[in-house]
């Protein structure tokens, strides 16, 4: 379901406040000022992907200012990577900033003061989320915000290919794709995060960490299938399997393991979801690739410290006294 806030029926006087209240609901408490003093129609345009929020933005010159005050209002835990479409943005954080054009990508973290500036007429696509289900520590984040991620080659390339892809397919997927989807979309960015602050390791070649990021997208989009094993992920991308364990050094563990925790992530985050009440630990582990009940009970509670079936109670327990 798509949520669109526009401001086409709003009369030009009333529409600084309108957009300000629209910006804010959609991303977290901002202070908008816009520079047109008969501002041009607006829009926003959001749909949800499990724990991912996909907006389209489109409006004139302004600037979005997030201030110690309004952190103190709410939205702290969110994260925000912003794919520009048309126009130009200044993103100011962390004492640093960066000029995004078409094409590019920054990240912006609504835990510390931030400010955008548009100078001109602007589209872009925002992926917002909150921190907890992102794979991305906070030594990570303050290294990452602000920085410009240029599509032109390497992982950003990959990444960047991704989400406009997302995003243009996003007011049509299913939920249960739509949730799958996002859970790769948050795997990419980590694994693109862990990249540019050196998590791939110091040696390791771009043409490398760029077949590695193509493996883990290949993995993440077959995660549910119980044959991703190393040989048909090797073929699949013309490599050996001895190149491909060797592509995984750079991660620090095997592919079989680092296959195994993506698919505990998202298990987890579907056992603690909104429809955890309405399936079986069984069916989840199954979906995911899970040949056996017993093994993702052993797996999980390792990972974890508890049972699966006490992480699904836990979680709808929560969510009936939310929706309570």
């Amino acid at each position: 379901m798509s949520v669109v806030l526009d401001t086409a029926a709003v009369p030009p006087a009333e529409r600084a406040a309108y957009w300000e209240e629209a910006v804010s609901r959609t991303f977290v408490p901002l202070d908008v000022r816009l520079r047109e003093r008969m501002p041009e129609p607006a829009a926003i345009v959001t749909h949800r992907l499990g724990a991912l929020r996909v907006s389209l933005v489109q409006a004139g010159p302004q600037q979005a200012v997030r201030s110690a005050g309004l952190i103190a209002r709410g939205g702290e835990d969110r994260l925000t990577v912003a794919l520009q479409r048309r126009g130009t943005a200044r993103l100011d954080q962390d004492g640093r900033q960066v000029l995004l054009r078409p094409g590019a990508f920054a990240l912006s973290d609504a835990g510390r003061p931030f400010a955008k500036d548009f100078d001109g007429p602007f589209a872009f696509t925002a992926f917002h989320w909150p921190r907890a289900v992102g794979g991305l520590g906070e030594d990570e984040l303050r290294v990452l915000t602000a920085t410009a991620f240029d599509p032109g080659a390497g992982t950003a390339r990959l990444v960047a290919g991704h989400l406009e892809r997302l995003a243009q397919a996003a007011g049509t997927l299913e939920p249960a794709v739509a949730a799958r989807l996002a859970a790769t979309t948050l795997d990419l960015l980590a694994a693109l995060g862990q990249e540019r602050c050196g998590r791939g390791g110091p040696d390791a070649p771009g043409t490398a960490l760029a077949t590695l990021a193509r493996v883990k997208d290949h993995i993440l989009r077959h995660l549910g299938d119980p044959d991703l094993t190393p040989e048909r992920i090797a073929a699949a991308h013309h490599i050996s399997v001895r190149h491909l364990h060797k592509l995984f050094r750079f991660e620090g563990e095997t592919v079989t393991r680092w296959i195994q925790r993506r698919r505990l992530e998202v298990c987890r985050r579907a056992l603690a979801g909104p429809a955890a009440a309405r399936t079986t630990v069984a069916a989840v582990a199954g979906r995911w690739g899970f040949v056996s009940a017993s093994h993702f009970s052993r797996s999980f509670r390792a990972a974890y410290g508890v049972s699966p079936r006490e992480w699904q109670q836990a979680g709808t327990e929560m969510t009936f006294r939310q929706v309570a």
